[in-house]
């Protein structure tokens, strides 16, 4: 049979967004696969505790339906978020993750021309989602203490700004904003600007003097709560998050979200998991326990190590950060390295906590060894 296709003698290659030259990469945690030995993954903020028996069992149930579509509008679980929260369902919606519905938000928001304002260093995929709208996103650094500098955040602001993400706690320093600190911030922003609360953490949150993204709701018209099912409640793997909004931003984001994109195991994991808080709590209590514990050792060591509002802690490694992720994979502890910034370490089994603290030790032998010889210099 003969060939009838045009022959080229050169390949053209199909063009790409220009957006995408610039575009940071997203880098997730990475895995425990080290043959061999004992590894203990402290590098994605996962919940360190099985699902709770009553969500396996409803999820084991749904798989049954995976043939079937999902309800798109995720019509229970929306119910359920809403009487969580006293919140009108209209100003409610999901996707699949936190992440996932902050990309709904930038989408919705903001285009070519328009700003997205961050702390800086703070979430990684903020500036991803602005690149991938075509915005542009302004960093604003975070304070000497790890904390997101308001004030500046603030002053950042232009005609241009359609959104500004406070991320508290913040990841991956673990500060978080304080009720004064926010208000006053919230008067300083113009009220076209939406002002997204992401409380991926919140949860293990327990500084009373902290902001409570749904006082900020109730109080200023442009206000978005980001919250996820990931974290405290032990759903990364099914990747369920959600969004409390004015009800036409919502409805904003449910138009420009992935149809069926949260899938039924995640919506009924999801729905028993709020029906089991009480269990959730004594696990999110036991987990700050340890992130306290962990903290207190840290010091003890000599680590200058920020109080954390999170779930991980926060190692300011400056340049060594990479020859001190080393000394902690050898160890078979895996951590997230922030080149040039940090490590984080998540809160993980009391095993894994005790292990990552008698590496920190190590780590730090060689921090204060790499430091002074700089210093020297």
């Amino acid at each position: 049979m003969s060939n009838d296709l045009p022959q080229c003698s050169t390949v053209e290659r199909v063009q790409l967004r220009s957006a995408l030259r610039d575009l940071p990469a997203y880098k997730p945690g990475k895995s425990a696969a080290v043959a061999g030995s004992l590894v203990h993954k402290l590098s994605s903020n996962e919940n360190p505790y099985p699902p709770l028996p009553s969500v396996q069992e409803v999820v084991a149930e749904a798989a049954a339906g995976i043939n079937l579509y999902p309800d798109m509008t995720c019509g229970a679980v929306t119910e359920a978020v809403a009487d969580r929260w006293d919140v009108p369902a209209a100003s409610v919606s999901f996707g699949a993750g936190s992440v996932e519905v902050a990309s709904q938000i930038v989408r919705a928001v903001a285009g070519e021309g328009d700003e997205v304002i961050f702390a800086w260093r703070s979430f990684e995929a903020y500036p991803i989602l602005t690149g991938l709208a075509g915005a542009t996103a302004v960093h604003v650094p975070l304070t000497e203490d790890e904390r997101h500098d308001l004030p500046a955040m603030a002053a950042a602001v232009t005609d241009r700004t359609r959104v500004i993400f406070v991320c508290t706690p913040n990841n991956p320093t673990g500060t978080s904003v304080t009720t004064g600190e926010l208000h006053t911030f919230m008067e300083a922003v113009p009220q076209d600007v939406l002002v997204v609360i992401d409380e991926a953490y919140v949860h293990f949150n327990v500084d009373p003097a902290a902001a409570q993204g749904i006082d900020f709701f109730r109080a200023y018209p442009n206000v978005l709560i980001l919250h996820t099912f990931s974290k405290a409640y032990g759903l990364a793997g099914l990747r369920i998050g959600y969004a409390i909004a004015p009800d036409y931003v919502s409805a904003a984001l449910r138009a420009v979200a992935i149809p069926f994109g949260v899938s039924a195991l995640a919506q009924k994991a999801a729905l028993a998991s709020l029906e089991a808080e009480d269990e959730i709590e004594a696990r999110i209590s036991a987990l700050v326990a340890e992130r306290e514990k962990l903290h207190r050792r840290l010091a003890r060591i000599g680590w200058s190590v920020v109080a954390s509002e999170a779930n991980f802690v926060w190692l300011r490694t400056g340049e060594a950060t990479q020859e001190l992720e080393e000394i902690f994979t050898k160890a078979g502890v895996i951590v997230r390295a922030y080149p040039s910034d940090g490590i984080r370490i998540s809160i993980g089994t009391a095993e894994a906590n005790k292990k990552a603290l008698q590496t920190a030790k190590d780590a730090f032998t060689h921090f204060t060894s790499i430091t002074r010889s700089a210093g020297e210099r």
